[in-house]
C-alpha cells in the first residue's frame, strides 16, 4: 500500500467572518456599550488566530481569550488558565458566555458600599440608640414626678 502525503493548508491568524459573527453574537451581552468592554483579534507566535475580550478603559485588561489552534478552539480566562477546549465553536462560545462575569463593577461597588454602610450603622449607631432608649426608660418616671 502506498501512502500519499497531502500538503496541509497553512493556518492563518485570521478569523473567518462566520467565526467572528458567532463569537461576537454569543458575547453580545458582555460587549454591550454600558459595560465598556471591547474586543480585538490577534495571532499567536505560531500564527494561530486569537480573539480577546477586553475590559473597560483605561486598563483594558484581557477578560477572556479564544484561540484557534489548528482545528481546535481553546478558551482561556484573563490569567491564562484553560477553561475549555473543543473542535465545535458553538460549544466553546457557550462556555465563553458563561465565563464572562455578568455583574458590572459599578454594581459590585454599590453592593459593597451598601453592605459597609449597614455594617457601620449596626456597629456604631444601633448601640447608641439602644442605650438612649434605656436611659429614657430609667429617667422618664423621675421627670414625670417633677412635673
Amino acid at each position: 500500500m502506498n501512502v500519499v502525503a497531502f500538503e496541509r493548508k497553512p493556518v492563518t491568524g485570521v478569523w473567518s467572518e462566520s467565526e467572528l459573527n458567532t463569537i461576537v453574537a454569543a458575547l453580545s451581552a458582555a460587549l454591550a456599550p454600558s459595560t465598556g468592554r471591547q474586543w480585538e483579534t490577534g495571532a499567536t507566535e505560531n500564527g494561530d488566530a486569537q480573539f480577546y475580550l477586553l475590559g473597560s478603559l483605561p486598563d483594558q485588561a484581557c477578560v477572556l481569550c479564544l484561540s484557534r489552534v489548528g482545528r481546535q478552539y481553546v478558551l482561556e480566562d484573563g490569567s491564562g488558565r484553560l477553561l475549555f477546549e473543543h473542535r465545535n465553536l458553538d460549544l466553546v462560545v457557550l462556555h465563553a458566555r458563561a465565563a464572562v462575569p455578568s455583574t458590572s463593577w459599578l454594581m459590585v461597588r454599590m453592593i459593597a458600599l451598601w453592605c459597609a454602610a449597614r455594617s457601620v450603622f449596626h456597629e456604631k449607631f444601633e448601640p447608641m440608640l439602644t442605650e438612649t432608649e434605656e436611659l429614657l426608660v430609667q429617667f422618664i418616671p423621675q421627670l414625670a414626678a417633677l412635673a
